[in-house]
């Protein structure tokens, strides 16, 4: 039902997504052992609501492309404080995985180990292979308004969209239910949120793959400040590229 409200909402099939909504109260209302969880799917899909009707008036206004697209990325908040007054209710921790990364400690996998610094640094290079077709581009200018929207919109979208999914969603998840269901969760959900600024569902559902990745990051470092670098390279490629607008 979570999935179904994210995918209802972002096409504005609101009437779908109500009855969505309605069916995570009533379960709600009958489930008393997973009702923190399913208080946070409620509240992230009112938050929905308001992300995608202040996506949709900001639309109309005559405003640039770029403006439009900054503000989109700010309604994200929307989600997060709908999620941290679910949290409240509930009388739960916020959690955003706001520590830093143990820079001396080591990544454990399962049959070795690697150092932290490493493992960021194996990270930061493979981030940065967003940036190779500008290589293969011919005549390539940036223009410094064009820099300024790239680094804005990418510094807004990865530090907003890593505090709701790898951050406190992640977190409230991974302490209610279990880590795998978290995992899984938050990354699904991340994917089908593109869905709302006109991603098609088979590229949002490829998103998805970013968020384990991410997700991985933050349990692994016990921190959500790499995977916001990760983001947020990859965000600048993506700018840079032209892949955004």
């Amino acid at each position: 039902m979570f999935f179904l409200s994210i995918i209802f909402f972002s096409y504005r099939w609101y009437g779908w997504g109500t009855l969505s909504v309605l069916s995570l109260f009533l379960i709600y209302q009958t489930n008393t052992k997973y009702r923190p969880t399913l208080s946070l799917f409620i509240f992230f899909s009112i938050g929905l609501v308001l992300f995608v009707i202040g996506s949709d008036y900001f639309i109309s206004l005559e405003l640039s492309k770029e403006t439009k697209v900054l503000l989109n990325r700010c309604l994200l908040l929307c989600m997060i404080i709908g999620v941290c007054i679910s949290l409240t209710l509930s009388k739960q921790k916020i959690n955003f995985f706001t520590s830093m990364p143990n820079w001396r400690g080591r990544i454990a996998f399962p049959h070795h180990t690697l150092p932290t610094r490493t493992f960021f640094l194996f990270g930061l290079l493979g981030s940065f292979t967003i940036f190779l077709p500008l290589f293969f581009k011919e005549d390539v200018v940036i223009e410094n308004n064009f820099l300024m929207f790239a680094l804005l919109f990418s510094l807004i979208n990865a530090l907003l969209e890593e505090l709701l999914w790898r951050g406190v969603l992640l977190s409230s998840l991974k302490e209610n239910i279990s880590t795998p269901y978290a995992v899984v969760t938050t990354s699904i959900g991340f994917g089908l949120l593109h869905l709302s600024i006109g991603i098609p569902f088979v590229m949002s559902l490829l998103f998805s793959l970013g968020g384990l990745f991410y997700a991985f990051v933050v349990l692994k470092t016990n921190s959500i400040y790499p995977a916001i670098v990760f983001h947020f390279v990859i965000n600048m490629g993506m700018v840079l590229n032209e892949w955004i607008i």
